[in-house]
């Protein structure tokens, strides 16, 4: 594990390796780096992907005040320095997702592609999720640490995943995600963040070719938010997962991988041969 030296400390991995894509991995609420796991398995032969800890999360320093998206997309454009990465491949998952529109937006000169998955642009109906969702979103983020990896689970995966996946696979996974609790602090924190968010009117300006995924049974972030992305951003391509839930990089990661690898690889050239 290696940290920014600028502050607050950002903790970052890297698997290493030069003349290859570059992938910088932005996690969701409250998860660690760590959490991209079955992407850096199943991109790591010929990629270099580089994941982080956000402030406050695992073994990155705690926040000195409140934060926004812009504040977290500095944080990972930090990590990019830190790697002597110029120019890269941007993916982001859920509040990663928001932290990427952002990054994208404040350095389109650094990234050569933009994945989002599982997110929104923000508004008002951007922090709607579906009843159910919000009911297991509020137990498993702010509610008894007993119920913690239920609520979570079904949260995250849908009814067909569960009754089909190894079990030990499954508390392996839950294990990395739930292991170590965020500090409420920080929590309370990114759903400000989360909250204040809006690039809705600054999607027209998004420059990198972007892949917007959508999974088909999001219980958190309604469906709807990732056309509503497809249609805002110029030039982007919307790839839809059937019956994959809000954690379909772990459940439907053969489908998820498959689609960043094709775009990175459409995509992996130097940004100034685009202008």
């Amino acid at each position: 594990m290696q940290h920014t030296t600028t502050e607050p400390r950002i903790a970052f991995e890297s698997n290493g390796g030069e003349a290859r894509p570059r992938l910088l991995m932005v996690m969701g609420f409250g998860m660690r780096g760590a959490v991209w796991l079955p992407q850096v398995e199943a991109l790591g032969a010929d990629h270099t992907l580089a994941w982080f800890d956000h402030r406050g999360i695992g073994q990155s320093e705690p926040p000195p005040s409140l934060f926004r998206m812009p504040d977290l997309a500095a944080d990972a454009i930090r990590v990019a320095d830190a790697l002597g990465w110029t120019e890269f491949h941007v993916v982001g998952v859920s509040l990663g997702g928001m932290v990427s529109q952002e990054l994208a937006l404040a350095a389109p000169e650094r990234v050569r592609s933009l994945t989002l998955i599982a997110t929104h642009p923000g508004g008002p109906l951007g922090i709607l999720p579906t009843l159910s969702g919000l009911y297991h979103w509020v137990r498993a983020a702010f509610g008894p640490a007993a119920g913690r990896v239920a609520h979570l689970t079904r949260l995250l995966y849908p009814a067909s995943f569960l009754a089909t996946v190894n079990p030990e696979d499954l508390r392996a996974r839950m294990q990395l995600q739930v292991g170590q609790r965020p500090p409420s602090r920080t929590a309370l924190m990114q759903l400000l963040a989360v909250i204040r968010h809006d690039t809705r009117r600054r999607l027209t300006q998004i420059a990198p070719p972007t892949l917007v995924i959508k999974p088909e049974g999001d219980l958190l972030v309604r469906p709807f938010h990732s056309e509503r992305l497809h249609r805002g951003i110029p030039g982007s391509r919307l790839v839809s997962v059937p019956d994959a839930g809000h954690g379909l990089t772990f459940h439907a990661a053969p489908a998820v991988n498959a689609a960043i690898r094709e775009h990175v690889a459409q995509h992996d050239h130097p940004i100034r041969s685009r202008r």
